[in-house]
């Protein structure tokens, strides 16, 4: 192995940080690692920093206290604006150009919006820390908002749309409402915070769909318990500032839609020239290189990583780690003269918390196949988060909050965000009248609204 083999990678998130770790045990092997956050997140976390579960603390790790014992790897805090492949060179928000022998892209992903009418500018995704933060700011500012003038309510005020019944959407409908019946009620003396209510709406016919009918059966019964009010087989048509259309026909007027659709490949992927798949993800080999581009690696949620079905992996943490591990590995064998290796997934299963010792576990052990749910599920999804988050003191400081929340009341509830737009409450053309605008209730949908004075990026 040479000793002045160079190596860049784009994306501090599960893959990049894995991929970037590994290689630089190799201290033959200069690593530079570029993300426009000075911090790697926890992205399956970032609902429980929405809902004042966990503080942001919690679940970001700083990429230069990984960096510290390894004078072989190089933290570059910039943005990635443009990809040159065949030269393994990149140029980023700062001006600079950096090029490397090889080049490693891990740039993650985005929301799909999915060309939904005013969904980018309107609603509230959660795939960043600050997104987790804008959206924490929303809620306790709705609530303020309401007992101050209780005659924004009609308005919207008190009305949360959760879009998407994956994961994502099931979490963090089921931690707002366990939130907003149980210690928000309990803080707000002259608010009817029991007239607050979550909608969870999601085109498909059953909540997580990955999982089995058990568990589809399961999140519903945990989500209707807690009173949310799900609406399935019904899709979001358009997103306004105080109002969200549906596709049976209905409105619900509220200020606040979180987004959770779904995902696509981080943008830069489609300025990379590089060939693009479902998603707009990169299209790769086996050993995550791209035909035609000897020494570049794509891995990640960027990624289309083919399967032996011809299927690609789905977009989770597990797999972003492991394909960072296995790239890092390919990348040393390719130093060396040696052969890559296609990529081998060791499925450890799929989860989800659905609430307060509720969760749900499935996988494939021994031949067969195994499914968890309630507080067994919820125990062994502590651990697993816990042991994929980065650094010890950050496991430490989320097994306190856990236990804290479990067992006695959730918090901080403090309005940190001064830069976050404010709420017009005159804002939303299309603000329906009682009469006219009536919204019929289907599974769950019911008047509501949805607003920001000024768009939110994705």
């Amino acid at each position: 192995m040479g000793e002045s083999t160079s190596v860049i990678v784009v994306g501090g998130g599960f893959a990049g940080l894995t991929c970037a770790q590994h290689l630089a045990k190799n201290g033959a092997v200069s690593v530079t690692l570029i993300d426009r956050n000075n911090y790697h997140q926890f992205q399956p976390l970032l609902y429980q920093v929405a809902t004042s579960q966990l503080a942001s603390s919690d679940i970001a790790y700083p990429l230069r206290s990984v960096a510290r014992k390894r004078p072989n790897l190089t933290v570059k805090v910039d943005e990635v604006v443009s990809i040159a492949p065949a030269a393994h060179s990149v140029t980023t928000a700062s001006g600079a150009t950096l090029a490397a022998d090889y080049l490693v892209l891990a740039a993650g992903s985005q929301p799909s919006f999915f060309r939904t009418p005013g969904a980018r500018e309107h609603s509230f995704p959660l795939y960043s820390l600050d997104d987790a933060l804008r959206l924490r700011a929303r809620v306790f500012d709705l609530f303020e908002q309401a007992d101050r003038t209780p005659d924004d309510i009609p308005s919207g005020a008190l009305e949360f749309v959760v879009v998407g019944g994956g994961p994502t959407g099931v979490e963090v409908a089921g931690a707002l409402a366990e939130m907003i019946h149980g210690t928000l009620a309990a803080e707000y003396h002259d608010l009817a915070v029991s007239g607050a209510r979550v909608h969870l709406i999601d085109h498909g016919h059953a909540l997580l769909g990955p999982f089995s009918p058990k568990a589809h059966d399961y999140a519903a019964k945990v989500l209707t318990r807690d009173g949310v009010r799900i609406s399935l087989g019904t899709g979001v048509t358009e997103v306004g500032p105080g109002h969200v259309n549906l596709s049976d026909g209905s409105t619900i007027r509220t200020r606040c839609v979180i987004w959770g659709g779904g995902l696509k490949a981080a943008a830069i992927a489609g300025s990379a020239g590089l060939p693009q798949g479902r998603g707009g993800r990169i299209d790769v080999d086996t050993d995550f290189t791209v035909d035609g581009l000897p020494g570049v690696y794509v891995i990640g949620d960027i990624a289309n990583i083919p399967r032996s079905d011809g299927k690609a992996y789905p977009q989770l943490g597990s797999v972003a780690q492991q394909s960072g591990a296995w790239a890092a590995k390919n990348i040393l064998a390719a130093i060396d003269g040696k052969h890559a290796k296609p990529f081998h997934y060791v499925d450890k299963g799929i989860m989800a918390m659905i609430g307060r010792g509720s969760a749900v576990a499935e996988a494939e052990i021994g031949g067969g196949h195994h499914e968890l749910q309630g507080s067994v599920a919820f125990a062994a999804w502590l651990g697993v988060h816990a042991a994929l988050m980065s650094g010890g003191r950050n496991r430490i400081d989320a097994f306190i909050n856990w236990a804290w929340d479990y067992f006695g009341t959730r918090g901080p509830q403090v309005l940190d965000r001064s830069d976050a737009p404010r709420i017009d409450w005159g804002e939303d053309p299309e603000e329906v009248d009682d009469a006219a605008g009536a919204v019929a209730e289907p599974v769950s949908a019911a008047p509501g609204s949805t607003g920001l004075s000024t768009p939110v990026s994705a």
